[in-house]
């Protein structure tokens, strides 16, 4: 075999070397190979779920516009590899006639390896093939790599628009949806504690929050390149970039905040009830102790007589108008109104018990002085006995006149206090060692005690 010489470049450039044996073999090697990537990337594109999603999906605005694109784009892809495919099945034949090729079959496999040896036509996707080339051409002729080329060019550019949309429908509905819920719950509570759209302002934006939301998610899935940041710095590796959440993020924090706001509202409302069941407590002892002081001041009016006894007063009856309005407010969720009622409420319950207490004392105090003097009328009894002279005639005469008026009714406190103290007396100079002679005993001093007796 003689050695190959060059062939004429279609371009009028220079002339292009004729390639031997094992370069075809090498070139058409390498081609081959290529063939089979771009045919697997091809179909994988095909399969794509986000490809899927997008073919069925009503898209707006800027998705729509890109995908009609790539759809174009993905058309025209399957066309160059067609086109790719047929040249590489010339060459691949012509190379298979012969074991060593002859000079005009190098020559040929030279042409169709590394010369312009495709035609294109940019008929079916003319938009598509401007947009790869930066310019409108009826039609081309390129090489094999640089079809190859170009087709990897249009695939990433194609892949870009599957995976961006893809990306942002795995990230972004699902988040949505799972604020959304969180919502719900959210409105749920704020609805129990009667934060609702007209009445509060938590209210209010929480149905701006659920409208921005179904709408967000509408967009979301009718136009998500609208929601894709591309790579800083441009990058070209198809789907660089990531989901735009600015808008998903501003309502997550505005319903943060707003569950915060509720949970301190619904503090404020456990506090209310807690204080509210403390305001009737309190009000109610206060009535029990007023009873209990008029149900006192009948016992004392009947059973103590000259006594001043004072009048009782009648029931906090403002203080529990006020309590039921404090309900009312606490029922229709009036927080701002009801926390300063129960300031002024707890305030003067604790001065109405109080006020009840002095009563209660104030009314008994007769019964006390009289219980008071009973008690002192038995000890002294029981030290006269404990002495020896409970047979006493004139102690018992006075013990006995000082009882008969503490167990009367109705009973003169004044009279009796000193029929005590006339006892007491008596006892306590009964008590008094007398002043013995020589031949005397130990003993009451008998003069005395009979003086006394004769006054």
């Amino acid at each position: 075999m003689g050695v190959p010489g060059p062939i004429p470049s279609p371009a009028g450039g220079p002339e292009a070397p004729v390639m031997d044996r094992e370069e075809a073999d090498r070139a058409l090697t390498r081609l081959v190979a290529e063939h089979e990537a771009v045919e697997t990337s091809l179909l994988a594109l095909q399969d794509h779920a986000g490809r899927r999603l997008l073919e069925g999906a009503g898209l707006t605005g800027e998705t729509r516009i890109r995908w009609a694109a790539a759809e174009q784009l993905i058309t025209l892809l399957w066309t160059y590899f067609d086109a790719y495919t047929a040249a590489l099945a010339e060459a691949r034949a012509l190379r298979s006639r012969h074991r060593w090729p002859g000079h005009a079959e190098l020559a040929r496999l030279t042409e169709l390896l590394r010369g312009p040896s495709v035609t294109l036509s940019a008929a079916e996707a003319p938009e598509a093939a401007a947009a790869l080339t930066g310019e409108a051409r009826l039609s081309e002729r390129l090489t094999l790599q640089e079809l190859v080329d170009r087709m990897n060019t249009g695939y990433a550019r194609a892949l870009d628009v599957v995976v961006a949309a893809d990306s942002v429908w795995s990230a972004l509905p699902a988040r949505i949806d799972m604020l959304a819920a969180e919502l719900r719950r959210t409105r749920s509570l704020a609805h129990s504690v009667g934060v609702r759209p007209g009445e509060h302002p938590a209210g209010d934006d929480l149905e701006r929050i659920t409208a921005n939301l179904t709408a967000l998610r509408a967009e979301v899935i009718s136009d998500p390149l609208a929601f894709w940041t591309p790579a800083a710095g441009g990058s070209s590796a198809p789907g660089g970039g990531r989901p735009d959440t600015t808008r998903y993020d501003r309502e997550a924090r505005a319903l943060e905040d707003i569950r915060r706001e509720i949970e301190a509202v619904l503090g404020v409302r456990q506090d209310a009830e807690r204080r509210l069941m403390q305001l009737r407590d309190v009000l109610s002892r206060a009535d029990r102790t007023l009873n209990e002081a008029r149900a006192a001041r009948g016992e004392v009016l009947a059973k103590i007589a000259a006594s001043e006894v004072p009048a009782v007063s009648g029931p906090p009856t403002a203080l529990n108008e006020q309590l039921v309005t404090a309900a009312d407010y606490r029922r229709r969720s009036q927080w701002h109104r009801l926390s300063p009622l129960l300031e002024s409420l707890e305030e003067r319950a604790e001065d109405e018990l109080q006020r009840a207490r002095e009563s209660l004392t104030a009314v008994t105090a007769p019964l006390a002085v009289r219980a008071e003097l009973r008690g002192r009328l038995d000890a002294y009894k029981a030290k006269v006995s404990r002495h020896g002279l409970a047979e006493d005639p004139f102690l018992a005469e006075r013990y006995d006149a000082a009882r008969r008026m503490l167990w009367s009714a109705p009973c003169d406190l004044r009279a009796a206090e000193q029929a005590v103290l006339r006892y007491q007396q008596a006892v306590a100079e009964a008590l008094v060692p007398r002043q013995a002679g020589p031949g005397d005993r130990p003993g009451l001093r008998e003069p005395e005690r009979r003086g006394r007796g004769d006054g």
